[in-house]
């Protein structure tokens, strides 16, 4: 029996913020999933099971939170699955949903991904010693700034790249209501003169805390009939894992990426990214992963990724526009972050992005990575259904 193609007709999102503290994990949760509902015009009773994600446990400091939110989301009585991947879950969890509604178990299926950092610390809880590992130096950006470096020896990127990628996505950020970090008076030079965090990681170059969910109802080509509006269809979509450490493992261009992103082009028919997708919705928590992952999925050849950021191709209007949406270094509630790339992707091709639309966005891709850039998960959608 072929897979049935499985559509997105509702998208919600909570409004980003440092914290959330007029509402519980459950309350914000059901935000989202409320607005995902009636932008599908449907109700609870229309979902047939709900699949969740978020990032581990400790970044808030309670265990197991989809034990108590199955009554908030709707799941009482009807299936409900958790996914982890770091901070690739958002992603994994649209895919595992996915994959419910295209092997026909499920016909509708709400999916939702969510953090609420303001509870706990993300950055020390990214700071525990763990036996027989190195440590990640206060947080993330102390684990990843080596790597950075190691690009920048590989290609001979020169330094400025990474403001170039901040500036383009803060000032993105302002078209999209629902991003974190809104600042009018954003410029290249205070970018540029912000302090060092993780050389060569400046403060405005990494992103922030966040609390906020993201909510997507996906559905089956009987569903996406009665969609009120035009639905965005997966094409192709595909996780892969590596550890953390190993012998020969490349931190620049990890090959789980690689292998990632050809299997969903090879599902969606692709074979010249840069021409045939319209717009990334790419994790870059630090701006200098824009040009790392454009090599690592395809879209530049070795050592040529910053040269695509540097001459302004992944701007809002250059030819290959990344992270419209201000992407993640904008918007940051780690356990939804991929979600939202993966929503945002949807967006586009739904022509539902409103002032950071990309102008006639057939195809995007929305990508996602978590750990030490060894959990990935992508997927591709499209305007018109899959045609396989």
């Amino acid at each position: 029996m072929p897979e049935e193609p499985v559509a997105v007709v509702g998208i919600g999102q909570t409004k980003h913020v440092s914290a959330r503290r007029d509402v519980s994990i459950a309350g914000l949760v059901r935000e989202a999933a409320v607005r995902a509902l009636e932008d599908a015009a449907l109700t609870w009773a229309d979902i047939d099971a709900v699949v969740i994600g978020k990032a581990p446990d400790f970044f808030e400091g309670l265990m197991m939170p989809e034990l108590y939110l199955a009554d908030a989301l709707g799941a009482v009585g009807k299936p409900m699955l958790r996914v982890h991947t770091a901070g690739s879950v958002g992603g994994s969890t649209a895919l595992v949903a996915a994959n419910l509604v295209s092997a026909r178990v499920h016909r509708t299926v709400l999916t939702l991904a969510f953090e609420k950092q303001s509870e706990s610390n993300a950055m020390w809880g990214l700071s525990l010693p763990i036996p027989f590992q190195q440590p990640l130096l206060a947080g993330a950006g102390g684990f990843f700034a080596p790597h950075v470096r190691a690009y920048m020896r590989r290609t001979g990127a020169p330094d400025t790249v990474g403001s170039l990628v901040a500036y383009k996505d803060r000032r993105n950020a302002l078209k999209n209501p629902y991003a974190h970090i809104h600042d009018p008076g954003i410029t290249l030079e205070k970018v540029r003169s912000a302090p060092m965090l993780w050389d060569p990681i400046r403060y405005s170059e990494t992103c922030p805390s966040s609390d906020g969910a993201c909510a997507m109802i996906l559905t089956d080509r009987a569903g996406a009939a009665r969609s009120p509006h035009p639905p965005a269809w997966v094409h192709g979509g595909a996780m892969r894992s590596e550890p953390t450490l190993f012998a020969g493992k490349d931190f620049v261009s990890p090959r789980a990426g690689r292998d990632c992103a050809a299997d969903v082009y090879r599902q969606a028919g692709i074979s010249d990214p840069r021409r045939e997708i319209d717009a990334v919705e790419m994790y870059v928590p630090f701006s200098w992963y824009e040009p790392m992952w454009l090599e690592n999925l395809g879209f530049a050849e070795e050592g040529e990724g910053w040269k695509l950021t540097e001459s302004g191709v992944t701007e809002l209007d250059g030819d290959l526009p990344v992270n419209p949406s201000g992407g993640v270094l904008s918007t940051n509630p780690i356990g939804a972050s991929g979600m939202i790339r993966f929503a945002e992707a949807a967006l586009q091709v739904r022509g539902q992005a409103g002032a950071h639309q990309v102008p006639g966005a057939r195809k995007a891709l929305g990508h996602a990575y978590g750990g030490g850039a060894q959990f990935f998960s992508m997927w591709l959608v499209g305007a018109e259904p899959p045609t396989r």
